[in-house]
């Protein structure tokens, strides 16, 4: 008979063992960007880059030997990371950390004179950086936008717009914007674009299960893509979404306290991928030469993916426009 030492030895052993087994099983499904085509010449501007998803973006593309401008807020950490990467990677290509804070329309037009002031194209702009935050934190921007609205999707929408002559004089160019699947669960409500309803149920301690500014944000990025890819068409710059799967990244670390961990831990160990993980269906839309002129796509796992979300034309127009007057007015929308 075996003994209850050797079962409490035993059993926690063939679980993890099991998970392993499971985890490895499911990564097999995880896409690989299979293209190492040299990138010499061409130069790749990323926002978010010092960290998570955005930050093994721009390994992967320096490896490639690609020109790598890394927009980030914060510039300490993105120069540890840019010595890191050249450790490394000595013989890849240039790694050039430059501000921007994408919760500010003013450090967004600084920094696009930068980049006119330095660089005459952009071959590939990739709009990665992003915010996850609780509603009932009600975190604004700096010009007083709800914080997932402002930085994930308007941030980008005017720092996408500021570029686009760089992006022309580059052609064939590419936008990729990273969205999320989560994208599906959003709306987009044009008389309460600051969620001030959401914050409120959240500040009485009402939540639901997917955080609504962000699922918001995404809808929104992926409504760009579909508006750009009109407003581009025949113009040699294509346009693509892609979501690149639940990663283990800093996205969470508003959220995540540390009991989370626990009750978490069996979900993540089968489903979360690593930020290297994450970021190969980015580095594809980006980089993968055999998607050359395809434009208006939505991918995850390195390859099209069919959303479930039907886009509304009068909304896709709707919101260009308003984020248009958004941006010249320097205010938000009043609530009403």
């Amino acid at each position: 008979m075996v003994s209850q030492s050797v079962l409490y030895v035993a059993v926690p052993i063939s679980v993890v063992v099991a998970i392993s087994l499971v985890r490895k099983w499911r990564s097999r499904n995880w896409a690989k960007c299979a293209s190492n085509t040299c990138l010499r010449g061409k130069t790749f501007l990323i926002t978010g880059a010092s960290s998570g998803i955005g930050m093994e973006t721009a390994k992967a593309l320096v490896y490639r030997k690609a020109r790598v401008i890394l927009a980030c807020r914060d510039m300490d950490k993105a120069k540890e990371i840019v010595a890191d990467i050249r450790k490394k990677q000595p013989r890849g290509g240039e790694l050039i950390p430059i501000h921007l804070d994408l919760s500010s329309l003013d450090s967004i037009e600084k920094f696009v004179e930068v980049i006119k002031a330095g660089f005459n194209k952009i071959d590939v702009l990739i709009n990665n950086a992003g915010v996850y935050a609780p509603l009932k934190q009600d975190l604004k921007t700096k010009d007083g936008f709800e914080i997932h609205f402002g930085v994930n999707y308007l941030g980008h929408f005017h720092l996408t717009n500021l570029l686009l002559d760089h992006l022309r004089r580059a052609t064939p160019s590419r936008i990729v914007i990273v969205s999320s699947t989560l994208h599906e669960k959003g709306q987009i409500n044009f008389d309460d674009l600051n969620l001030k309803a959401e914050i409120e149920e959240a500040k009485r301690g009402k939540s639901s299960r997917h955080n609504p500014g962000y699922c918001n944000s995404k809808l929104m990025n992926y409504y760009h893509m579909k508006a750009l890819t009109e407003r581009l068409g025949g113009s040699g710059i294509d346009v693509n979404a892609c979501c690149p799967g639940f990663c283990n990244t800093g996205l969470f670390r508003n959220t995540i306290r540390w009991y989370h961990y626990i009750l978490m831990a069996p979900v993540c160990l089968l489903y979360m991928r690593s930020a290297k993980q994450g970021s190969e269906t980015v580095v594809y839309c980006a980089s993968d030469y055999r998607i050359e002129g395809v434009t208006g796509r939505f991918y995850r796992d390195c390859s099209e993916y069919d959303s479930s979300h039907t886009i509304d034309k009068d909304v896709e127009k709707k919101l260009w426009e308003v984020s248009e007057e958004l941006v010249k007015a320097r205010k938000p929308i009043p609530i009403v």
